[in-house]
């Protein structure tokens, strides 16, 4: 009888430990995850990869498989990304070119109603590629300028401001917590969210710009000039449309210190679940966001 409320018990606690994080799929075939990274200047996705790939694992909705770009470039680099329901891009500044012919399976996929997640420094990688500028909406760094169209951001009353003043593409300062301010709370990703949360400490990107279309800004975090930034109401999670493609562009997470916060880990699971579906069914934590990463 001991025995049987001892394997009970471990069995809820189990259970209880990914509540509002794992979602129970019998009998429901799995989304279907490839995350690419490859070199990256600033940013360590040999570290953050296999968090990002256990993360979405563990939701119990995902399978997630992970495919890495060589150094130097090569012409055979080339990912079945139609194999897949959604590709979560970890790459970065100076993260080398693919050719021009996985490029285009690239844009194909998406094209076609493919899903994507740019998580953190991905919106730093590729200027010059057009077509994922455009998925990105907005990116930074790497040369970006007034060439590369607007910033994009909102002012005081949440009104949608695409400025085209010229300027550097990219900045954040030092490592702060921060208050997160949902903007649209009817969106799958967003809704169930409290209206503010904190998150960090993390990196907070500003003057990020770029094509600035099809772009819906799900929440932004107020950008001090006090700490390098651009007095402006920064966006933080948005969602794009490309073709019949669904992208989901998280700035948040520098590195797996930052990913753990239960901020990030909530929205990006929700976050890769509608770029795949449309839909989300990954419930909002109680307690959220002040889990951390392996406490669940």
């Amino acid at each position: 009888m001991r025995m049987q409320i001892l394997g009970t018990l471990l069995l809820t606690v189990a259970v209880v430990s990914l509540a509002g994080v794992q979602t129970v799929m019998a009998g429901k075939k799995p989304i279907r995850a490839l995350i690419v990274d490859g070199a990256q200047k600033y940013h360590k996705n040999k570290e953050t990869t296999p968090v990002l790939k256990e993360m979405l694992e563990k939701t119990g909705v995902f399978t997630v498989s992970v495919s890495t770009a060589p150094v130097p470039a090569s012409d055979d680099y080339k990912p079945d990304f139609a194999a897949y329901d959604v590709i979560v891009v970890n790459e970065g500044y100076a993260s080398k070119p693919w050719s021009r012919a996985t490029e285009e399976a690239f844009e194909e996929y998406i094209k076609k109603g493919g899903g994507m997640v740019s998580f953190h420094a991905a919106d730093n990688a590729w200027p010059k590629w057009k077509a994922y500028n455009e998925m990105i909406a907005i990116g930074g760094w790497a040369g970006r300028n007034e060439k590369s169209g607007p910033y994009l951001y909102m002012d005081a009353d949440g009104k949608v401001i695409r400025d085209d003043k010229p300027g550097k593409g990219g900045g954040h300062g030092s490592q702060k917590e921060f208050e997160i301010t949902v903007r649209d709370r009817k969106h799958p990703i967003t809704k169930g969210l409290p209206e503010t949360f904190l998150h960090g400490p993390d990196e907070m990107y500003s003057f990020l710009r770029g094509p600035a279309e099809n772009v819906t800004i799900l929440a932004t975090a107020h950008s001090s000039k006090d700490n390098n930034g651009s007095g402006h109401e920064e966006p933080m999670l948005m969602v794009i449309s490309w073709g019949k493609g669904r992208i989901f562009h998280t700035v948040l997470g520098h590195s797996v210190k930052q990913i753990k916060r239960g901020s990030f880990v909530t929205t990006f699971v929700r976050g890769a679940q509608w770029a795949a579906t449309g839909k989300v069914k990954i419930d909002v934590p109680g307690g959220f966001p002040d889990q951390e990463w392996g406490s669940q």
